[in-house]
C-alpha cells in the first residue's frame, strides 16, 4: 500500500514528517517497507533559462544552447525540437544522475562541440511518459532554484505492508484513521476532504439505471447511478500527481477517478460506457464456458461458481476482480453508469485463484470492503465525475442489500493484561476503542465498526488496545521455569539430525538451505514431483521437491559459474512423496577433489567411492553399525549405471543411495564433468527413544587378534560385498572384520572369473587359538564361500 505524505495529510491533520509517520505505523503494527522521496534524486536539477539557441555546426538535428542556471552561462548541446531561446526548462549539470537510466552527466564533446550537461524531458526525470521534447516551465519559474522544490515534488512516498486481516487499511483513509487513534493527529471529516456539504446521496433527474442482482450469494448489493453528458479528458493535475507519485499511470479522468477512490478510500468502483451496454445490467452467476475479454487484454473462460456483471448480450465484468474491455470508457464516452457493489470476499478469492488473476480490486474485495460504504462511495464518485466531467446525474438504483448486521462482543477489560501482557486502565481502553470507531455500552458490549470485518472476538479487541498502546511497550515476560535441572526435549530423530549435520560440516561439507519448491523441469529430472501448486508464486516454485538433490545441484551450478573449482554442499530437509514427507540428508560433490600438484601434474576428480565414504561416515554418526549393511543394486535412473548403489539394513530397508550422477542428469543442471551425490534417508534409520551418542569406554581385548588371508575364484559379475558378508557370517563369534585387499583377472584365472582376496581378522575371547581352532574356522569360511559359488584358489 503506497501513499505520499501530502495525500495522507488530506485526511490527517498532523505536523509529523515522513519518518514520524513511519515510526508511528511500525509502533501500531503496520510494517513500513520503505520511504522514497523523489526530490532526493532530483536535487541536482535546477530551473534554467535558454539564453540563445544556434544550429550545431556538425549535426542538423542538434542545437547549441547557452543556458543560465543561476550562475555563469553554460554551453549545452541539445536535440529537443522545442528548444529555443527565451524558454524556461530543467537543467542537469555535470555530476547529476539521470533518474530514467542512471547515467552520470559529464562535460563531453558532442560532434566536436563541448556540452556541460543537459536540458531534460519529463521522461528522463521519471515524471511522466513524454519524451518528445524538453520540459517547458511557466515564465514565473525562478531561475537557479532546485526544480523539485519549486514543483512541489518534495513529497515522500511511504510503502506499507498491509497484513491480510487489515482490509480497512487498504486505503489512505484507513491508515489515517489508525494514526489518528494512535494520537499522531486528528482525522478530518470525510465530507471536508471531498469538499462536500455532506455525504448524502446526490439526487438526480431522469430514470434510475436498470440493474439487478440475481446472485445474492456472490453479490448481495449492487448500487448504480448514471451521469449523462460527460466529457472524458485528462484528470485534474492534483489527481494525476497523486497517482503518479505511487506508480499509477494516469489514463483519463473517468478511469482515474475510480483508481483514486480505490486507493484513497479502499472502495473499488467501476464506470461503464452506457452506449456500449445492451439492456439491463445484472449481477449473476457465469455459465460454464462463458468468456470475457478483460481490461488487461486477456480472454478468460468462466464457470458457474463465478459472479459476473452482464447485460442481454455479453459479460462485461468479472465481478469484483476486473472489468471487461468492451464496455470500458473512452475519449468519446458521453454517458456513463457508475457501479458501486459489494462482493462476498470468499467468492472473490476463489474466482481470482481459479483464473490466476490479480488486481487492485480483487486485493480489496477478497479481504472485505466496508459494506456500509456503498451510498457514500457512490456519492463521492458521482460528485467527482460531475465536478471534472460535467453532466447530469440520474436517480440511484439499489439492488439487493449489503450484510450490515452489527456484531456484539462481550468484553472484559481484564483480558488485556491476561492475554496481551499489558495493564491498561479500563477507561483508557474504552477511549482507544472509541477512537478506532468501536461502539461500547456501559456493560462492555463492544460493536466493531462496519469496516473492521476481522474483529470477531475478545482476543481481537485486546489486540486493538495493545496496538494503540504500542507494540514496543509490551513487556518481555519470561515463561515460568520449573526448579531443578531441565529435562532434555530433543527427540531421538532430532538428535540424529544434529549429529549428522555436525559431522557433515566437520568433514568439510558446506550446508545449503534450499526452497522446498522446484521448477517442474528440475523435478522431472528426478522422476517428477508428486505435489504441484495450481497457482504458484512463479513457475520456478511450482512443484514440491521429490528429492533434495535438484536444489543442491542448482546451487552447485551457480557456484561453479562464479568460478568455484570445487563444490561440496549438503542439506538436511524434507522431500515430499505421494504418501508423506521424509526427513533426508543429501550432499553433492562436484569439480576438483584435489588441485593439481607437482606429483600428479593434474587435478583429481570426485568419484562414487568418495560418496560411499561420506555416506558411511554420516551413517556411523547417526548410530548405524555400518559393518553390517548390505551394498545392493543401482540407486536410481538419475545415477550412472554401474557407478551407484544403495546401502540397506536388510534387503528392503534402504538407508542411503549414492554414486555418480547420470550425464543426462548433470547436463540438465548445466554441470560438466563427473558429479557425485548421495541421499541418506534419516527416517529409515531405526532408533530408540533413549538413543544416546555417548562413547563407550575403551576396553581393548585381552588377547591378540589373528589375521588369515583367503583368495577365491568367483564369477566375474559377483559383487565382492556379497562374498564378504557370507564370509563374516560363517562364524560371527570369532570373525570381527573382513576386508577385500586384492582383485585380479587375467593370466592364471579362468575366463569369465576373477580372483578376490580377503583379509579375515579373528579375535579370540577366552583363550588363544590352537591349530585345530584355526582350521575349523577356516573350514567354515570356505564352506560359506562355496555356497556363494566361490572356489578357494590353490
Amino acid at each position: 500500500m503506497k501513499f505520499s505524505l501530502s495525500w495522507l495529510k488530506d485526511h490527517l491533520d498532523t505536523d509529523a514528517d515522513a519518518q514520524g509517520v513511519a515510526d508511528a505505523l511500525n509502533r501500531i503494527g503496520h510494517e513500513v517497507e520503505s520511504i522514497d522521496n523523489p526530490a532526493e534524486k532530483l536535487s541536482a536539477f535546477r530551473i534554467a533559462r535558454v539564453l540563445t539557441a544556434a544550429p550545431h555546426p556538425q549535426a542538423d538535428k542538434l542545437q547549441v544552447l547557452s543556458v543560465d542556471a543561476g550562475g555563469e552561462p553554460l554551453q549545452v548541446v541539445c536535440g529537443a525540437p522545442n528548444a529555443r531561446a527565451g524558454m524556461l526548462g530543467v537543467f542537469g549539470p555535470a555530476g547529476a544522475v539521470v533518474p530514467a537510466n542512471g547515467m552520470v552527466l559529464k562535460v563531453a564533446a558532442i560532434r566536436g562541440v563541448e556540452s556541460n550537461g543537459m536540458m531534460c524531458s519529463i521522461a528522463e526525470l521519471e515524471l511522466g511518459d513524454d519524451h518528445d521534447g524538453i520540459i517547458e516551465l511557466a515564465e514565473d519559474a525562478p531561475v537557479g532554484q532546485v526544480y523539485a522544490q519549486w514543483a512541489g515534488l518534495d513529497d515522500p512516498v511511504i510503502d506499507v505492508s498491509i497484513t491480510p486481516n487489515r482490509q480497512d487499511c487498504m486505503g489512505v483513509r484507513g491508515i489515517a484513521r489508525d494514526l489518528a487513534a494512535a494520537g499522531l493527529g486528528k482525522l478530518r471529516p470525510l465530507h471536508d476532504v471531498y469538499r462536500m456539504d455532506s455525504l448524502a446521496p446526490i439526487s438526480g433527474e431522469g430514470p434510475a439505471p436498470d440493474i439487478a442482482t440475481h446472485d445474492p450469494e456472490g453479490c448481495p448489493a449492487f448500487y448504480a447511478q448514471a451521469v449523462s453528458g460527460v466529457t472524458n479528458g485528462p484528470a485534474p493535475q492534483w489527481m494525476r500527481d497523486k497517482l503518479h507519485a505511487i506508480g499509477q499511470k494516469p489514463i483519463s479522468v473517468l478511469v482515474d477517478i475510480t483508481n483514486f477512490i480505490s486507493i484513497d478510500l479502499g472502495r473499488p468502483l467501476h464506470v461503464y460506457d452506457r452506449a456500449k451496454l445492451n439492456g439491463p445490467l445484472v449481477a449473476r452467476k457465469a455459465t460454464d464456458g462463458e468468456e470475457v475479454l478483460a481490461l488487461n487484454g486477456k480472454t478468460y473462460t468462466l464457470d458457474s461458481s463465478m459472479t459476473v456483471i452482464a447485460d442481454d448480450g455479453m459479460v462485461h465484468d468479472i465481478g469484483g476482480v476486473m472489468g471487461g474491455e468492451h464496455s470500458g470508457v473512452s475519449e468519446s464516452t458521453t454517458d456513463v453508469l457508475i457501479e458501486c457493489a459489494y462482493f462476498t470476499p470468499e467468492h472473490i478469492a476463489r474466482t481470482g485463484q481459479k483464473l490466476t488473476l490479480t488486481s487492485d480490486a480483487r486485493q480489496r474485495f477478497e479481504r472485505g470492503v466496508d459494506p456500509e460504504f456503498l451510498d457514500d462511495g457512490l456519492a463521492i464518485a458521482t460528485k467527482l465525475v460531475i465536478d471534472h466531467c460535467g453532466g447530469l446525474p440520474s436517480a440511484i438504483t439499489r439492488a439487493g442489500s449489503p450484510p450490515v448486521a452489527p456484531r456484539n462482543i462481550s468484553y472484559d477489560p481484564g483480558h488485556c493484561l491476561r492475554l496481551g501482557g499489558v495493564d491498561v486502565p479500563a477507561n483508557e481502553q474504552r477511549n482507544i476503542l472509541e477512537r478506532l470507531g468501536f461502539s461500547l455500552t456501559p456493560e462492555w458490549q463492544v460493536t466493531p465498526p462496519s469496516w473492521r470485518r476481522d474483529v470477531e472476538g475478545s482476543a481481537d479487541i485486546v489486540e486493538e488496545v495493545v496496538r494503540m498502546v504500542g507494540l514496543d511497550n509490551v513487556p518481555s515476560t519470561p515463561l515460568p521455569r520449573a526448579e531443578g535441572v531441565a529435562k532434555p526435549t530433543a527427540t531421538a530423530m532430532q538428535k540424529i539430525e544434529r549429529k549428522v549435520r555436525r559431522t557433515a560440516a566437520a568433514r568439510g561439507l558446506n550446508e545449503a538451505i534450499n526452497w522446498s519448491f522446484l521448477p517442474e523441469k528440475e523435478a522431472n529430472a528426478f522422476g517428477g514431483g508428486h505435489w504441484s501448486l495450481a497457482n504458484p508464486i512463479s513457475e520456478d516454485m511450482k512443484v514440491m521437491r521429490p528429492s533434495l538433490l535438484p536444489g543442491l545441484l542448482s546451487a552447485a551450478q551457480r557456484n561453479m559459474n562464479r568460478g568455484a573449482s570445487s563444490v561440496r554442499l549438503f542439506e538436511i530437509g524434507r522431500r515430499y512423496l505421494a504418501e508423506s514427507e521424509h526427513l533426508t540428508a543429501a550432499f553433492v560433490l562436484a569439480g576438483e577433489k584435489a588441485q593439481r600438484n607437482w606429483a600428479s601434474g593434474k587435478a583429481t576428480r570426485f568419484d562414487a567411492y568418495d560418496t560411499k565414504g561420506e555416506v558411511l561416515a554420516l551413517l556411523a554418526a547417526a548410530g548405524v553399525a555400518t559393518e553390517g549393511l548390505m551394498l545392493m543394486g543401482e540407486a536410481g535412473a538419475h545415477y550412472h549405471p554401474g557407478q551407484s548403489a544403495t546401502l540397506r539394513m536388510g534387503p528392503k530397508n534402504i538407508l542411503a543411495a549414492f554414486g555418480t550422477l547420470h550425464p543426462v542428469t548433470a547436463k540438465a543442471f548445466d554441470l560438466d564433468g563427473p558429479v557425485v551425490a548421495a541421499e541418506i534417508f534419516l527416517d529409515a534409520i531405526p532408533h530408540k527413544k533413549s538413543a544416546t551418542f555417548m562413547r563407550t569406554a575403551y576396553t581393548p581385548p585381552a588377547l591378540q587378534a589373528v589375521t588369515r588371508d583367503f583368495a577365491f575364484l568367483v564369477p566375474a559379475d559377483m559383487p565382492a560385498g556379497d562374498l564378504a558378508r557370507s564370509i563374516k557370517g560363517a562364524d560371527k563369534q570369532n570373525i570381527v572384520d573382513v576386508r577385500l585387499f586384492d582383485q585380479f583377472s587375467g593370466q592364471g584365472v579362468p575366463e569369465g572369473q576373477k580372483s578376490l582376496a580377503f583379509e579375515v581378522t579373528l579375535q579370540p575371547v577366552e583363550k588363544s587359538y590352537s591349530d585345530e581352532d584355526l582350521k575349523a574356522i577356516s573350514d567354515r569360511i570356505i564352506a560359506a564361500a562355496s555356497k556363494q559359488g566361490a572356489q578357494l584358489r590353490g
